[in-house]
């Protein structure tokens, strides 16, 4: 099957009235810690669930998210749901928009205007997230069959040439479609990418600069003390999914959290760092989806080919089109320790994991100056 179907969001009535019955019956732990050390305080945490209960507008988000062209095609036995937005530009460049972990297509939301003066874009849900689900079988955490399902998606909008953009996991698609696809990619730009493998050793801070230090000390604290949901997700995806799955307000702590801990530092809270309603539309997409548990295992499944690729050692990637990165104030990258040459790089002193949420202008901004040389 090859049909591209027109797709629109509409969630039940149903569902939201299940969903705010839930938070009303929230059985919640005791305060132990007003502070962020052990987690998302109750207190922050219930200030959030009753505004996602009385102040939200679930309807106004969907009917703005319905102003962007959605589609679904089936690729490889698995429905594909992405944005498709057509510039008016002549000879506009397409580019591919791939998010990551714990986000869906639209944390490209605010950027969207202002990028397709120029390029066509294509910004599709990772299988497992928001509306790529349900998953049609194991593998699809496996980031090369997604990249190879990008190319056929591309293939499939008559797209022979076109530039890519990844952050976080959807980085990890970004590089893998450069080597998969060199005569067809333009540039890579990628955000939200690391000073080291999660599972690996802590970064060695001889010899880095202050600024290399400071993020590299950083991300040694992250691996040290802040990996717990990425075990839980490597390993057990499958228990952890019932709770996902159940309770709104686990939910809303999974995805709040790692907005606390990867946001602009200088943000005292998530919602000081991305827009509140943006971030309850994200949540809630993974609560209507179902993708808090899907996307457990699409990490699992990712883990799994990386300890294998790990035990059998990293082949060296052979040279491809011209790569970027952009490094956000949140964020750990460190330039000295990347493989390969990167022709474009960018330090900015405020945004974080989620820069087209945080700081979209910066974002587009540094996307659009790199693919302007990449044509």
């Amino acid at each position: 099957m090859t049909e591209i179907k027109p797709f629109r969001i509409a969630i039940d009535q149903v569902e939201l009235d299940d969903l705010k019955d839930r938070l009303h019956r929230t059985h919640w732990p005791r305060e132990v810690t007003a502070d962020w050390s052990r987690g998302v305080p109750v207190a922050y945490l219930k200030g959030l669930a009753e505004y996602w209960v009385n102040g939200f507008d679930w309807r106004a988000q969907e009917a703005e998210l319905n102003e962007f062209p959605q589609f679904t095609t089936e690729i490889d036995g698995q429905t594909i749901h992405f944005l498709h937005i057509r510039s008016t530009a002549p000879d506009a460049l397409p580019v591919v928009l791939t998010h990551g972990w714990p986000s869906s297509p639209f944390e490209f939301r605010r950027v969207v205007e202002e990028l397709s003066d120029e390029f066509h874009l294509v910004i599709p849900s990772l299988p497992g997230y928001g509306f790529s689900n349900p998953v049609s079988g194991p593998g699809w955490g496996n980031l090369f069959r997604v990249a190879q399902a990008w190319v056929t998606l591309m293939d499939r909008l008559g797209y022979e040439r076109f530039g890519v953009h990844g952050t976080d996991a959807g980085a990890g698609v970004a590089g893998i479609l450069s080597m998969i696809a060199p005569h067809r990619v333009t540039g890579v730009h990628l955000t939200g990418t690391s000073a080291g493998m999660p599972f690996g050793p802590p970064v060695e801070l001889d010899g880095l600069d202050e600024k290399d230090r400071e993020r590299a000390e950083r991300f040694n604290r992250f691996q040290s003390g802040g990996l717990g949901y990425l075990h839980l997700q490597a390993t057990r995806p499958q228990t952890l999914a019932y709770s996902l799955n159940d309770s709104p307000t686990g939910q809303l702590a999974w995805i709040v959290e790692k907005f606390a801990e990867w946001t602009d530092p200088a943000k005292a809270l998530p919602d000081d760092a991305v827009d509140r309603d943006h971030l309850l539309t994200a949540v809630s997409l993974y609560w209507f989806t179902g993708a808090g548990a899907s996307s457990a295992h699409a990490v699992y499944e990712g883990m799994e080919v990386y300890r294998q690729m790990s035990q059998g050692g990293w082949d060296e990637a052979p040279a491809g089109p011209p790569r970027a990165i952009a490094v956000f104030a949140g964020d750990t990258t460190i330039r000295s320790l990347q493989d390969g040459p990167v022709e474009h790089w960018s330090e900015y002193d405020s945004g974080g994991h989620f820069p087209a949420m945080e700081v979209p202008g910066l974002f587009a901004d540094d996307l659009r100056s790199f693919l302007r040389k990449c044509v």
